[in-house]
């Protein structure tokens, strides 16, 4: 037997923490913003994945309004740097609850460095960032859906194998319930399976 939970029956917070330890693991979008006053910002947002896929998107959620959704409404532009595993406290320290005046940069001693195609600092020690202009946003209840159209890619060769990245390379950092965060762990690999090669390939009991 399966306990039921109805969101109209348990508490909006307590709902989302189930949900947040179901819906996992979960890729973070270490969002680099700078404020109309030039103050620049850095959060990761746990609601995040490709949007669209030409032209490419991608979008991530402020749950509540956050410094992030602010700036980027302000000015247009945003970085998703890539969250990877040696950066996890750093990570895990942008998401305090600074005031808009404080520099997360700054404050947690990560390295700016000029975008490329927008006005927002990357952070220097990821080895990704992804630079986008604001296409739309999107507002859900008490969250917010933004969605930012992809200008620029940098990526660090060191994370490449060839002309592609490469998954233990790059070593990404998940979100799970609670407090909790993941790493890659064991990766399978699997051919996705045409209905032209259905006929004998698969067998429910096997």
């Amino acid at each position: 037997m399966r306990i039921d939970y109805s969101p109209d029956q348990v508490a909006p917070r307590a709902f989302y923490a189930l949900l947040n330890s179901i819906v996992v693991p979960r890729p973070i979008a270490w969002v680099s913003t700078v404020s109309a006053d030039g103050v620049a910002n850095l959060a990761p947002h746990s609601f995040f994945t490709v949007a669209c896929v030409n032209p490419p998107m991608v979008q991530f959620t402020s749950v509540g309004r956050k410094d992030s959704l602010n700036n980027v409404e302000a000015t247009g532009e945003f970085v998703v740097n890539f969250a990877a595993e040696p950066l996890f406290e750093r990570v895990n320290a942008t998401g305090t609850n600074f005031p808009p005046t404080v520099d997360e940069f700054a404050a947690v001693g990560l390295t700016p460095e000029p975008g490329l195609t927008v006005a927002v600092p990357r952070v220097a020690e990821s080895p990704v960032a992804i630079e986008c202009g604001l296409h739309t946003t999107l507002e859900l209840g008490d969250s917010t859906v933004v969605i930012g159209r992809v200008r620029h890619l940098a990526i660090d060769p060191a994370v490449l194998d060839g002309d592609h990245p490469s998954i233990g390379l790059l070593r990404p950092l998940a979100r799970l319930g609670k407090d909790e965060w993941s790493t890659i762990g064991e990766v399978k690999t699997i051919a996705r399976i045409r209905y032209a090669d259905w006929p004998g390939h698969f067998s429910p009991d096997s």
